[in-house]
């Protein structure tokens, strides 16, 4: 499969030949699902906590006595039911984590990078630099590339010029390639990306033996 190559000024000035084992999967949709939901889940805290009647500070004492009193019966002012007392049911810390095969991981990776890749919204560009961080720069380097909507820039290491030239554009968000991930694939609509971050992408999703493609 073949990616046209364009400079700064949206211009098409070659084509790059990149791997149909990382570029012209099928579309797995069960796989991306259970990467995002994965990605989500790992990305909550989980440190809600609430108090029980056992760690509650206050007395055990029975407020009154049982009977007689014509009122209800109540227990301590530790009680789910009084003001200040215990929670019942209450969310406790806990871990949401899950876990995935890395193999899955790489697959639904694959796939949305093929989705984008047939739909021409991997724009790859040959040198992803700018010589100072300008806003003004970054948006004109956007627009001359046909990007209408918005935009995951994808750096081969992280550069300081094109973060924060792009960090003020709405829509916009930088990673470095290391970094590829679902929820951001799926996020933005276009993935700009220069020719040595392409291949840093293909090298690591490249499938090994006896690997499933798709």
């Amino acid at each position: 499969m073949q990616l046209p190559v364009r400079n700064l000024a949206g211009e098409v000035v070659d084509k790059i030949e990149v791997d149909g084992s990382v570029f012209e999967v099928p579309l797995n949709r069960a796989v991306v699902h259970q990467a995002m939901v994965r990605q989500l889940a790992n990305a909550r805290l989980g440190t809600a906590d609430t108090k029980t009647r056992a760690e509650v500070a206050g007395s055990t004492r029975k407020l009154y006595r049982q009977k007689h009193t014509g009122r209800a019966r109540k227990g301590s002012a530790k009680s789910p039911l009084l003001k200040g007392g215990g929670v019942t049911f209450g969310p406790h810390q806990r871990s949401y984590r899950q876990r995935m095969p890395k193999k899955m991981r790489r697959l639904a990776l694959r796939c949305l990078l093929s989705a984008k890749a047939s739909s021409g919204e991997i724009l790859v560009v040959d040198k992803l630099k700018l010589e100072q961080p300008k806003t003004a720069e970054m948006a004109k380097v956007l627009s001359a590339l046909g990007v209408k909507s918005s935009a995951l820039v994808v750096t081969h290491k992280p550069e300081a010029s094109i973060v924060r030239s792009a960090q003020n554009l709405q829509g916009v968000r930088t990673l470095p390639a290391d970094l590829l991930n679902v929820k951001d694939l799926l996020t933005y609509d276009y993935m700009v990306i220069g020719v040595d971050g392409l291949r840093a992408v293909e090298n690591a999703l490249t499938v090994k033996s006896g690997e499933r493609v798709g």
